[in-house]
């Protein structure tokens, strides 16, 4: 009897403890279910609720809560309050000014963005707050960019998403929302046509209507997190990162000293900023649009300089255009010239070569280069020539045997028309 009494009470406490295990479970799951915040948005229909199922954050798993705070799992009894507590770290809408912090609290943390991309950045806030729109927004400005106003809110893409506000294509229409906006920058006293030189520039054509994503848009010059304009002394190395040689070039030039003691910035002042054209050997020299000649007056030395470099190069670019156009006739005439034109191409490497060398205006390289060049392409014009010359007198040849044939056959046909008359005189018709 004890013993049957003692096994009832054991399935007994079994029993309670399967169901109480079962309880738990499905008060747990239903908690994970439940987030309050999404639950009354999309009942609102309102903009969040409409943007955040393309947002990064939300792909990766996380929600409203996980940025704005508060306890989703509360407020669906319609204690909206409950769910909304501070003292369950509900901070809402951040300010402009807090904005900054409100990101940094995950993008800042080593340990907790590795979680998503072992390889992500974390020093954005640490350099926003060195850049113009940083120091500005720490004086309370509120009109100046914070990171929603390129990343957007609510919908914020991945920065390699060709749809992201700060994809590579994307940028400069992005900083143009503001920068391009003249009602909106009037305070700031700075240019409102950086956008519209941009895309016209060399650069702008390159990256929005080519798509070559290796070409620079507003950030690779002026930072992202860290914009600021780029100082006089360091626009060479703004430009350098892409334009390394030309940046060495120009560093060890006669140019570096004077442009720096008369404050000038490298670069720009010849090629300009924000309207960079495709550069021209017109831009050497001393002719009505060269650049040499904003600074370098007739009579000078550089004046003389400048002049000499462009007839040098010009001297290179015509032999190579004549040795191009009489390896050209060759082809046509159906000569075989195929070696001179390949040996042709390092004549323009050559002056490829030397036109990024006059950075340097005084380096013997640029003679030697020239000269090599000179001699390629003096060569395949000659090769060109003798091709032309071999055509003549193949023709010439053709000509004379052509000759040798028709008079061949003449004779024969007079040697055939005198047997035949021979031949009618010794036997006459009967």
């Amino acid at each position: 009897m004890r013993k049957a009494k003692g096994s009832m009470l054991k399935c007994g406490v079994l029993v309670l403890t399967a169901v109480a295990f079962i309880m738990t479970l499905t008060s747990a799951a239903s908690r994970a279910q439940v987030d309050s915040c999404v639950q009354c948005h999309t009942e609102l229909s309102d903009k969040p609720s409409q943007l955040i199922a393309n947002d990064i954050h939300t792909q990766r798993g996380l929600s409203c809560a996980d940025c704005h705070g508060g306890d989703p799992t509360l407020g669906t009894d319609g204690n909206m309050h409950a769910a909304m507590d501070p003292a369950k770290g509900f901070i809402g809408k951040p300010k402009p000014a807090d904005v900054g912090k409100f990101c940094a609290k995950c993008h800042a943390d080593l340990n907790y963005m590795r979680r998503f991309n072992p390889q992500a950045r974390t020093d954005q806030w640490s350099e926003y707050q060195t850049s113009v729109h940083g120091q500005l927004n720490r004086k309370g400005d509120t009109k100046v960019a914070t990171c929603v106003s390129c990343h957007s809110v609510h919908d914020i893409k991945a920065v390699n998403d060709p749809t992201s506000p700060v994809y590579a294509t994307n940028v400069a229409n992005t900083c143009a929302h503001c920068h391009a906006d003249r009602a909106y920058m009037s305070q700031y006293k700075i240019r409102t046509d950086q956008f519209d030189l941009y895309q016209r520039s060399v650069h702008g054509q390159a990256l929005m209507a080519q798509q070559d994503l290796a070409a620079p848009s507003c950030n690779d010059c002026h930072g992202n997190h860290g914009a600021t304009p780029p100082g006089v002394s360091s626009v060479a190395n703004v430009c350098g990162q892409c334009h390394v040689r030309q940046a060495e070039l120009f560093d060890a030039s006669p140019h570096q000293a004077p442009f720096a003691e008369m404050k000038q910035a490298a670069c720009v002042t010849c090629h300009n900023n924000h309207d960079i054209v495709r550069p021209t050997d017109a831009m050497l020299g001393t002719s009505e649009n060269s650049t040499c000649i904003m600074c370098h007056a007739e009579g000078d030395k550089g004046y003389v300089v400048a002049s000499q470099l462009a007839q040098r190069l010009d001297q290179l670019r015509q032999q190579i255009e004549t040795a191009q156009a009489i390896l050209a006739r060759a082809e046509r005439a159906g000569m075989e010239v195929s070696r001179p034109k390949f040996e042709l191409n390092a004549a323009r490497d050559s002056l490829t070569h030397a036109r990024v060398l006059i950075h340097n205006v005084t380096s013997p390289e640029i003679d030697k280069t020239i000269e090599a060049g000179m001699n390629i392409a003096i060569n395949a014009t000659q090769a060109g020539y003798a091709a032309l010359n071999e055509l003549q007198f193949r023709r010439k040849g053709l000509a004379v045997s052509l000759g040798v044939i028709l008079f061949v056959c003449a004779m024969l046909y007079l040697k055939i028309r005198q047997l035949d008359q021979s031949e009618a005189i010794n036997n006459p018709p009967s």
